[in-house]
């Protein structure tokens, strides 16, 4: 029974997390206007990002809201928990995101022949 309770709360969170379709985001991760965030730490954005994404660690959006308001934001990170918390936040504080959740996701829409 502890089982299902637990099963049931990650589905329930799944659904309440800002997320995005590929057809939705996909002109915008394409659009030079769209400000791409990569939400993971400095290290791993230093490694690897999607070409012309910023770096805004999920720690530090509060400090980083007044530049992100009045855009179109696409979040990314390494596995999607981090994306979907900052997409939620980001939406709760009157920013339009979308949430890509991986920058593999973000890569493939990228890669992809138009």
């Amino acid at each position: 029974m502890l089982i299902s309770v637990f099963v049931m709360s990650c589905q329930t969170q799944k659904t309440t997390a800002v997320n995005s379709d590929r057809t939705e985001i996909k002109p915008l991760v394409l659009d030079p206007e769209t400000v791409l965030v990569d939400v993971r730490i400095p290290e791993q954005f230093a490694a690897k990002t999607a070409q012309g994404a910023i770096n805004i660690p999920l720690a530090e959006l509060q400090n980083n809201l007044d530049m992100l308001k009045g855009k179109n934001v696409v979040v990314f990170c390494n596995s999607g928990r981090q994306a979907g918390e900052a997409a939620a936040f980001l939406k709760k504080n009157d920013v339009k995101v979308y949430n890509a959740k991986t920058l593999q996701n973000v890569e493939a829409i990228k890669n992809e022949k138009k």
